[in-house]
């Protein structure tokens, strides 16, 4: 059986990366598309691959700037040309990745992350909130809504190229069915729980955030919140935010920039709890945390909702959620915490994680595709 593969980019192992990893082991034969690849940025299984890149692999400095050229991708994904004799087509996709054109009558299943948040919902999260300024007498920011309003007509246009969707959470689930008129059904992201585990030491008195430090991300509010409480922050990751994070972050933020896996399990093990005031489509580092045994404090919107049990006067649970991104609703979610901390239970936690470890993700994911090619024999010749 003869599997195309497709991504968006490949410029590091994060969350989508490690969905991809687990087709390119079981299909290390097919061929793999995508916009642009960074050498040795991904896992061992991913490098293997046969992979086609796009016109925009020859740019300069586009492994580092490759956001800039989002009015190009479009063109670029549509000019990647799949061979016309492969029995179906798999693309994992938060961008142009699902537009990809399959040949005629080959299933296309798309494992959607979202549908590009930054031309849909999160729009104005996901840009930085300075003005943009003006070019030549033009609104910078009117420039770009003009454009983000043409991708978005072209990604509606291009959402039927794709037979079967695939949703990483019910949030993504609404958001395909309100963007594109489409159903789905919700296979949720794997969690490396045999990494993420607990460990025999105290909690310390410290909260923590690990994420990319981009504006949707709402680190800032973390930041001020902890500010004005005089609680100890530790913040992991990099990106933008961070120069202007580390302005205002006061002498209890700890800016650690980037960390390696084992840095950010010791952290989440020792953490008093994890603070993710942003609005994901999944949320994959909540669970981490739950795995460790950690309580979460989450924005009540998005994967988060899914993922963490609501603690409450009466019931043990994971996490509290607040309704507003504010510094007094985080505040106050913070300080219900520190009062109740007998309510969050680490065993329930880490049952709770197990919900989305890696082994359910790939036996749901691999069923799935055998529904839809209707020979399930054929994935299982090729594992």
């Amino acid at each position: 059986m003869k599997v195309a593969l497709i991504h968006d980019w490949l410029t590091g192992m994060r969350g989508g990366e490690k969905c991809l990893d687990v087709l390119c082991r079981r299909f290390p034969d097919a061929e793999l598309f995508t916009l642009l690849h960074s050498p040795g940025k991904t896992s061992p299984a991913i490098e293997r691959m046969r992979i086609t890149t796009s016109f925009l692999q020859h740019l300069p400095g586009i492994s580092r700037h490759y956001r800039y050229w989002l009015p190009l991708m479009p063109r670029a994904i549509e000019a990647l040309r799949i061979p016309a004799d492969v029995d179906l087509v798999v693309s994992f996709s938060h961008a142009v990745a699902k537009s990809i054109q399959p040949p005629p009558g080959v299933p296309h299943v798309c494992y959607c992350f979202t549908p590009m948040r930054y031309a849909w919902q999160l729009r104005r999260d996901y840009f930085s909130p300075r003005p943009a300024g003006r070019l030549r007498g033009v609104s910078l920011s009117a420039a770009r809504e003009t454009l983000l309003d043409r991708i978005r007509r072209w990604d509606r246009a291009t959402s039927d190229r794709v037979t079967h969707y695939i949703a990483i959470s019910e949030t993504i689930a609404g958001r395909i069915a309100e963007c594109y008129g489409r159903p789905s059904t919700v296979i949720y992201p794997p969690v490396d729980t045999d990494f993420y585990t607990p460990a025999p030491v105290a909690r310390d008195d410290f909260y923590l955030c690990v994420s990319a430090l981009a504006p949707y991300k709402k680190i800032d509010l973390a930041v001020e919140t902890c500010r004005r409480l005089g609680r100890r922050l530790v913040v992991i990751g990099a990106g933008p935010e961070h120069r202007r994070l580390a302005r205002t972050a006061g002498p209890g933020v700890e800016m650690l920039g980037w960390r390696s896996d084992d840095d950010i399990r010791d952290y989440m093990r020792r953490c008093r709890a994890l603070l993710f005031p942003g609005q994901e489509d999944f949320g994959i580092v909540p669970v981490e945390a739950q795995a460790c045994g950690a309580p979460v404090i989450a924005y009540a919107a998005g994967g988060a909702t899914e993922t963490v049990l609501a603690a409450s006067e009466r019931n043990l649970g994971t996490g509290v959620f607040f309704e507003e991104q504010t510094p007094e609703a985080l505040s106050e979610a913070i300080l219900w915490q520190e009062r109740h901390a007998r309510q969050f239970s680490p065993a329930l936690a880490r049952q709770q994680a197990l919900r989305f470890n890696a082994q359910r993700y790939e036996r749901e994911l691999i069923g799935y595709l055998e529904q839809v090619i209707g020979d399930g024999r054929s994935l299982r010749r090729a594992a």
